[in-house]
């Protein structure tokens, strides 16, 4: 979204008492997520190609250049910006010139992404898990200014946690007004020693998310932040978290109003339950209209209740309750990734489901047991346990039973056994596929994968910059395998 567009579109949302976008990047992001694409259609957006995925139907490229020059010829918007470079002087000379020319381009950038134009390398350097080896990113300065601090508040998170948050008196940076920004924790407003007031610099980190840096100057009259007795939304009782290694303090209260909104939101998210259509705007309503107490109440939801909210007709009620219906065949991984359990990611949620198949069976089990496990820690075993144990918990599972969601974990397909029993430990960076991919692989010819080396393992798969496996593998004199030996094995 350009950033005509978005002063234009914060205009007609000022002028209609809509709530403002915050920059052009959340704004473009919430078009494209729309349900009514007529609405999407007056925002003005605009795709710039910048790389391909799957090519059908046409030769293949042999560079990059060539690619988007192909891609100008078929009628797409490239970037006028991008250039080939002969040299490494040349990459620094581009860089250098455009962070003084990034004012001039109609849209926020906050940087360059320098790539080897040669796709035929781009194929032998390969990647990692995290990024491509072929392509690099040279971030601009993020842009800076000060403003006044003019109240300080407290917002309550998904899991309860109370997070600070500025409010600033509006401040033009880089293309956008900011007047808010997160203070994080209530420890980083004693090290920044902050008050309602001060004058402070205020950074926008990746030129999106603003940040506060520093105290540039302390109001004679400043009024000091003080941790609030009560839960701002619901006045229940906070308290601090055990864990030592947190500066957290959470509202204990799980029928909080905010909590179950942020909660809400989370369930129905694409990495969770991904129940399309139920976003922040419709689990507001839902709450304002009492139709929803808890999770599981979105599944009692019916068609004359939806048809009581805002924009919602009858095509677009049946969508979203065959969106709610379709959530229930969801694995138990994302299921469990949905409750938002503290400390549990998507990852560890994968891993939980995977030992244990069932929700009854993990629900059943405690710290110590976790512990057996080699992902899981003592901090994420006392968190799944205590949560699992809790009344409103067990409740909440029982009402989801009776909705008809499965809670179980499908059986990996196996597709032989020839790796039965065969236990392998992967150190360093695969390069043609994740290390994720490579141990399902072993799962499905029936292996196993292990996090540490011991004489009880049968290989070691080593990639580019294997750590201290790698030795303990040579030590006890375990079979090392290299990536194309791996795949000769799985291949076999």
């Amino acid at each position: 979204m350009e950033l005509k567009d978005f002063q234009l579109l914060n205009k007609m949302r000022k002028a209609a008492e809509e709530p403002l976008f915050v920059n052009p990047r959340n704004a473009a992001a919430g078009s494209v997520k729309l349900l009514d694409s007529r609405i999407t259609a007056k925002r003005n957006l605009k795709c710039l190609i910048h790389s391909f995925g799957v090519l059908e139907g046409v030769q293949g490229f042999k560079t990059q250049d060539e690619f988007l020059r192909q891609c100008h010829d078929w009628g797409f918007s490239t970037s006028k910006e991008s250039k080939v470079c002969r040299s490494i002087d040349e990459v620094i000379a581009f860089c250098e010139q455009a962070e003084k020319r990034r004012s001039e381009v109609p849209f926020e950038v906050d940087g360059v992404v320098i790539k080897v134009n040669d796709l035929a390398l781009r194929e032998r350097l390969g990647e990692t898990t995290k990024s491509p080896r072929w392509a690099v990113a040279f971030k601009f300065q993020a842009h800076e200014v000060t403003t006044v601090i003019e109240n300080i508040l407290v917002q309550v998170g998904r899991t309860g946690v109370l997070t600070p948050v500025a409010h600033l008196q509006p401040v033009f940076c880089g293309g956008v007004t900011i007047s808010r920004a997160t203070l994080h924790n209530f420890d980083e407003i004693k090290r920044l020693n902050v008050k309602v007031g001060d004058r402070v610099l205020v950074q926008r980190a990746g030129d999106v998310i603003p940040k506060i840096l520093k105290v540039v100057e302390a109001a004679k009259a400043g009024r000091s932040f003080s941790l609030p007795k009560a839960c701002p939304s619901c006045g229940s009782p906070i308290i601090k978290d055990k864990d030592e290694t947190e500066v957290a303090y959470r509202c204990e209260n799980p029928s909080c109003q905010k909590q179950l909104e942020r909660r809400l939101i989370h369930f129905a998210s694409r990495g969770a339950m991904d129940i399309e259509g139920l976003g922040e705007v419709v689990v507001k309503q839902l709450l304002e209209k009492n139709m929803v107490k808890d999770l599981a109440d979105i599944y009692t939801l019916k068609k004359e209740d939806l048809l009581q909210l805002e924009l919602f007709a009858e095509k677009k009620a049946e969508k979203l309750l065959h969106a709610i219906e379709s959530s229930k065949e969801r694995p138990l991984s994302r299921f469990i990734f949905a409750l938002g359990i503290v400390h549990i990611g998507e990852k560890v949620a994968s891993v939980l489901a995977k030992n244990y198949k069932d929700l009854g069976a993990l629900m059943k089990v405690g710290a110590d047991e976790l512990l057996q496990i080699h992902e899981i820690g003592e901090v994420i075993a006392v968190s799944v346990e205590s949560t699992f144990h809790l009344e409103s918990t067990r409740k909440l599972i029982e009402k989801f039973k009776k909705s008809g969601l499965k809670l179980k974990e499908p059986e990996a397909v196996l597709k032989s056994n020839k790796l039965e029993h065969k236990k392998f430990v992967f150190t360093g960076e695969l390069t043609s596929l994740t290390r994720d991919e490579a141990g399902e692989r072993v799962k499905s010819l029936g292996g196993e994968v292990v996090s540490s080396v011991s004489k009880n393992t049968d290989y070691v798969v080593a990639g580019e910059s294997p750590g201290s496996k790698f030795d303990k593998a040579k030590s006890l004199g375990v079979t090392i395998l290299n990536e194309k030996d791996f795949k000769e094995l799985i291949n076999a």
